[in-house]
C-alpha cells in the first residue's frame, strides 16, 4: 500500500476525530450536561439493553480502565447510573443505567447523531 495514501488517510483519520469529539463536547455538554464519553457509556448500555461489566465498557468506549473509572462516578453522582457487584465474582462490577439515564440519553442522542452526520456529511455523501 501507497504510504503517502496511508499516512494520509491516518491524517484525515486524527481531523475527523478532533472535529467530531470537540462538537460533541459542546454540544452534548451545553445542550444536556454531558460528555462524549459519558454519552458513549449510556449509548453502549442502552444498546446491549442490559447491565455491563466495566472491562466490557472498557473495550467498547475505548479508554482505560481507570478512566472509565472516573466517567462511570460522573455518572453515578448525576443519578445515570448505578454500580453493583457482581453476585458470581465479587471482583466483577456492573454498571446499570437508572431511569433518569434513560431519559437523558433520550434526550442526548438526536443531538450526538446530528453532530456526526454534520462532521461526516461530506464523506456520507461521497459513499457508494
Amino acid at each position: 500500500m501507497d504510504e503517502e495514501f496511508v499516512v494520509g488517510t491516518w491524517h484525515y483519520v486524527l481531523a475527523k476525530h478532533a472535529k467530531a469529539m470537540c462538537a460533541l463536547e459542546r454540544e452534548l455538554g451545553d445542550k444536556h450536561g454531558l460528555g462524549p464519553s459519558e454519552f458513549e457509556v449510556l449509548d453502549r448500555i442502552v444498546h446491549h439493553e442490559r447491565k455491563l461489566r466495566i472491562q466490557e465498557l472498557c473495550e467498547e468506549v475505548h479508554l482505560s480502565q481507570s478512566a472509565l473509572s472516573r466517567v462511570v462516578a460522573r455518572l453515578e453522582r448525576a443519578e445515570l447510573v448505578i454500580r453493583g457487584v457482581c453476585e458470581a465474582d465479587r471482583r466483577g462490577v456492573y454498571v446499570s443505567i437508572t431511569d433518569e439515564g434513560r431519559a437523558r440519553h433520550a434526550e442526548a442522542l438526536p443531538t450526538q447523531r446530528a453532530v456526526l452526520a454534520d462532521v461526516f456529511s461530506g464523506d456520507l455523501a461521497a459513499r457508494p
